[in-house]
């Protein structure tokens, strides 16, 4: 039953999209062809997850998410982000610092930041703003489809000079119109009193959807967030990272290390010496890997490893768990799609990534990762012939646990037939950037049972200890009312006494009346 209400969910799903892009073709575009940009129209009308964004943000409702769309597309051909790129915002707002990408929260969502102090409000400067808001949201878009952003408000030391209402309004409209379920949260970071009325007034603006994803904090608690390698110093922090420009920051990605030690570096002797050493070197210390395992085994796992062999994978290959799934490049197919999965068993800390060449010329390939010092990667700068697949290894590396917030690239571009791995070095400082595709993957940290186990104890506990608390609640609730009815049993008893001497008294003086009566 349950699979059948999930189908007949997604089925509903598909129709919602598919009457959307009907709806939006019939009644928005073929009125006014030229109130949109073209390729956003495109785009639209073939992504049926850019659609299901819009349909979700809008809780399928397709009259709203109609005119979200349309809202949107106009936006979008106003600030015509198609074409917009880094020569086209004044240089002075790159250099300021005000808004830049960097870092990642503990969910693993990349960190949008607005350092506020450096706002000042300006009328002449607003549009600018604005479109460099635009350029960062339609960079990260590119990169990172699908992915949420957190918003990170860094309101320390600012006052009452930077406070632009209408653009705050701006950002919030970004996120609430113009770019569908990107919002992870927003984290507003020791936001002065002085700003407590305004902020009454955004509110209004957010919507009870967005309106739960604001979190207000200060340096005690932003950690519950945000882990303090990604945090600055005077946040409580140890990430040195300073904004400086050019170059624009990015997600720091750097060339991995190999599996016989040092990191891999551009340099010709370096390249030469991965190629000869990482295949022995790999082999050996899966073999090593091989004969300290206990001798308890899981027979499933063994009867997988012996199909490789017989199917004569290499060495290398085995243990690495096969992705399921596929992002289609314009160069490279890649798999898996969207993230690479690692766990704390020996057999969860080796992936395979899977290149498959769709052109018909050569391409050269190149992995990068922002933690180095975790994964070695083979083979991770090299090509692939037209036609063909290569198959890249990552591993974890001595006592390393992956993290929701390692993030992979693999970029790729055409070259020349022949060129070999000495001269791909200087092919990728001369390449152009317009020709390079690149396709990001994030980490999934797999769930142990023995963590789920604890997870579950602790519920329990927590539960029994819940139960008791309860209890005890309880039982004072039972005793205080018991007390007061005992208050109130004495007050009757009391009441009661005074009414029979009351009645005695009167009796009393009923009979002595009587008596007085009858001997007159």
């Amino acid at each position: 039953m349950a699979e059948a209400g999930q189908t007949e969910s997604e089925q509903d799903i598909e129709s919602k999209v598919e009457e959307t892009r009907q709806r939006f073709k019939s009644e928005y575009v073929e009125e006014s062809q030229d109130k949109y940009d073209s390729r956003d129209v495109e785009k639209l009308l073939r992504d049926d997850a850019l659609l299901e964004g819009y349909l979700t943000w809008r809780h399928f409702v397709v009259d709203d998410t109609l005119k979200m769309i349309d809202e949107s597309l106009q936006w979008r051909r106003e600030f015509q982000l198609n074409d917009l790129v880094e020569s086209s915002i004044p240089r002075w707002m790159f250099e300021s610092g005000a808004v830049y990408l960097h870092g990642y929260d503990k969910e693993g969502n990349k960190l949008f930041w607005f350092r506020v102090k450096l706002h000042v409000k300006d009328a002449k400067t607003t549009l600018d703003k604005k479109r460099y808001v635009a350029f960062w949201l339609e960079r990260y878009a590119r990169r990172e489809p699908g992915m949420p952003l957190t918003v990170v408000f860094d309101m320390s030391e600012s006052g009452i000079s930077n406070i632009d209402m209408d653009f705050v309004k701006y950002i919030i409209n970004c996120f609430k119109v113009y770019y569908p379920k990107f919002l992870s949260k927003m984290i507003m970071y020791e936001m002065p009193w002085i700003m407590n009325a305004a902020w009454k007034i955004v509110k209004t603006w957010l919507g009870p959807d967005a309106i739960s994803k604001l979190k207000f904090v200060t340096k005690s608690d932003i950690q519950t967030f945000i882990g303090p390698e990604h945090l600055p110093p005077y946040m409580g922090g140890t990430d040195q990272f300073k904004y400086s420009y050019p170059p624009l920051p990015d997600d720091d990605f750097q060339s991995p290390i190999c599996e016989n030690g040092p990191i891999v570096s551009e340099d010709e002797s370096d390249i030469k010496d991965l190629e000869s050493d990482s295949k022995e070197t790999l082999e050996s210390s899966f073999n090593a890997e091989q004969s300290i395992r206990p001798k308890k085994v899981n027979f499933i796992e063994e009867g997988q490893r012996s199909d490789d062999v017989d199917r004569g994978e290499p060495g290398r290959l085995r243990g690495a768990r096969k992705p399921t799934t596929t992002f289609k490049g314009t160069l490279l197919h890649i798999s898996p799609a969207e993230e690479l999965s690692f766990g704390a068993k020996e057999s969860e800390k080796r992936c395979l990534i899977v290149l498959n060449n769709v052109t018909k010329n050569h391409v050269a390939f190149k992995v990068r990762t922002t933690a180095p010092e975790k994964y070695r990667v083979k083979p991770s700068n090299s090509s692939c012939a037209p036609g063909s697949s290569v198959d890249i290894v990552v591993s974890l590396h001595g006592g390393f646990q992956a993290s929701p917030q390692d993030r992979f690239l693999v970029m790729a571009a055409e070259t020349e037939s022949g060129t070999g791995v000495p001269e791909l070095s200087q092919f990728w400082k001369e390449v152009s950037k317009a020709k390079i595709m690149e396709h990001r993957l994030r980490c999934h940290v797999l769930e142990s049972p023995k963590s789920i186990l604890s997870n579950s104890f602790d519920s329990s506990s927590v539960t029994s200890t819940n139960e008791h608390q309860d209890l005890q609640t309880m039982l004072a609730r039972v005793m205080l009312t018991n007390a007061r009815l005992e208050q109130k049993l004495d007050r009757c008893v009391w009441m009661q006494k005074v009414l029979l001497v009351l009645l005695s008294f009167a009796l009393a003086l009923s009979f002595t009346t009587a008596y007085s009566l009858w001997t007159s």
